[in-house]
């Protein structure tokens, strides 16, 4: 779920960056949040900003609508070149994965293969850890992604980008509530490295998600961000009584469900 080429140097000397930052919050959080979450060429960063990966889980949804405008600006060139709704959809979708290094859609697949391919929640974790993919996984993958894709393209048709966004954003916002309420499963892995944030980091991502939706969308973002928590609840639930916890792969599940959840209820309403 989380991107592992975590670039740091020794420039955060006389940057006001230290180890031991313990601050609720710091500028330092979004270009780390982007470094967790993407794949963009991020400049590298100081020693002491990767202590404060669990904290900077506040500004998980700036890293979502960071990807969400690069999408959104290939989606605009694809409709003035007067693409096919289905085409400019699927380049969007492609740019979304490819922002990401698709590290949400990989925990997706593990999710299924390891949680219905397994029946003990040691057995599930091992599937899950396994790069190989299964039916179940490849089945989640097809079928999320045309899910995806309809409902981008219902959006492109309506000219409604600004539910792009809100929906790249939101759905990362709902990661971090399960990193916070479930264990985490495996003991080990980039989940555990990164650590669970703290309740304020948690209501302060939600709450940033929460208005940024408000603002692009208004008040009609209530209703697909209600569904996309329900999606967020029911990934929790299995993976509590599955596998105990959490891991990268439930919490890369989780981004994605939420977000076609999200796609799927606002198509819905226009």
């Amino acid at each position: 779920m989380f991107n592992q080429c975590c670039r740091s140097n020794n420039t955060g000397k006389g940057l006001g960056v230290h180890k031991n930052d313990t601050a609720p919050f710091s500028w330092w959080d979004i270009p780390l949040a982007l470094v967790l979450l993407t794949r963009l060429p991020i400049p590298r960063l100081p020693d002491g900003v990767f202590a404060r990966q669990s904290r900077a889980a506040w500004a998980f949804p700036l890293a979502g609508l960071s990807v969400g405008v690069m999408a959104c600006v290939v989606g605009w060139i694809g409709r003035a070149a007067d693409l096919p709704d289905f085409a400019v959809a699927t380049l969007v979708v492609a740019v979304l994965i490819a922002a990401t290094g698709a590290m949400h859609e990989d925990g997706l697949a593990d999710t299924f293969d390891g949680l219905w391919g397994g029946f003990t929640p040691e057995r599930r974790l091992e599937i899950m850890k396994d790069s190989h993919i299964g039916t179940y996984g490849v089945l989640a993958l097809l079928l999320a992604q045309m899910l995806r894709i309809f409902a981008v393209a219902a959006l492109i048709d309506e000219g409604m980008f600004t539910g792009l966004l809100a929906a790249c954003l939101f759905s990362r916002a709902l990661m971090p509530p399960l990193m916070w309420a479930l264990p985490n499963a495996r003991k080990s892995g980039l989940s555990h490295s990164v650590g669970a944030p703290q309740g304020l980091a948690v209501v302060t991502g939600l709450a940033v998600a929460l208005v940024l939706s408000l603002v692009l969308l208004g008040a009609s973002a209530l209703v697909p961000a209600f569904w996309a928590m329900i999606a967020a609840c029911c990934v929790a639930t299995l993976a509590k009584r599955k596998i105990g916890g959490q891991t990268g792969d439930i919490l890369g599940a989780t981004q994605s469900l939420s977000e076609i959840a999200f796609l799927l209820a606002l198509a819905a309403l226009i």
